[in-house]
């Protein structure tokens, strides 16, 4: 496992202002406001509509390599996805859902720290990518580092309060973080 101090360094400083470079669509907007909103059941479908808007980047041959990508990456092939990832991220690097993806496939391969990088990437980006913040969240309590760890899932939760996952992990952490149980 290779871990690159100074990557999670810089993103840990990241993590709370995550200053916006990518300017939500109007539909994106709108469906991120539905989620704040919305109940547990309806919050999941509203999750999907905004995961298609986020993978949309205005190019079909963009979407292509995001597609082969994400195929790859569902059927294991994780080296495939990786390089699926990189051309996109190569062609259209202003696209924070490639970062994301990538992001992911790296922690599939335990490479945290290329991981992170590419997460403080896409929140650059996108600062609402709730699922991207979540992901961090994921990585930093991998590495013990509750406190950061808390406050990804804190900031997932700003956006998505229903977000299961975060809630669970929010509910796991309280304790360590701030010494009082629930």
């Amino acid at each position: 496992m290779r871990i690159l101090k100074p990557v999670v360094t810089a993103l840990l400083v990241l993590v709370p202002p995550l200053a916006a470079a990518q300017d939500q669509s109007d539909a994106g907007d709108e469906l991120l406001q539905q989620l704040h909103d919305a109940d547990p059941a309806d919050a999941r479908t509203i999750e999907r509509e905004l995961d298609l808007v986020w993978r949309r980047s205005g190019s079909p041959a963009m979407d292509l390599l995001m597609s082969r990508g994400q195929d790859a990456l569902e059927a294991g092939e994780v080296e495939t996805a990786i390089g699926h990832f990189s051309a996109l991220i190569d062609h259209a690097p202003d696209f924070a859902e490639a970062w994301h993806r990538r992001a992911t496939a790296f922690y599939r391969q335990e490479e945290f720290g290329l991981a992170i990088s590419d997460l403080g990437r896409a929140l650059a980006l996108n600062p609402q990518h709730f699922n991207a913040m979540y992901g961090l969240g994921v990585i930093l309590e991998s590495l013990d580092r509750p406190d950061p760890a808390f406050r990804a899932y804190s900031q997932v939760l700003e956006l998505y309060p229903t977000h299961e996952r975060a809630l669970e992990a929010v509910d796991r952490l309280q304790a360590q973080v701030t010494g009082i149980s629930l």
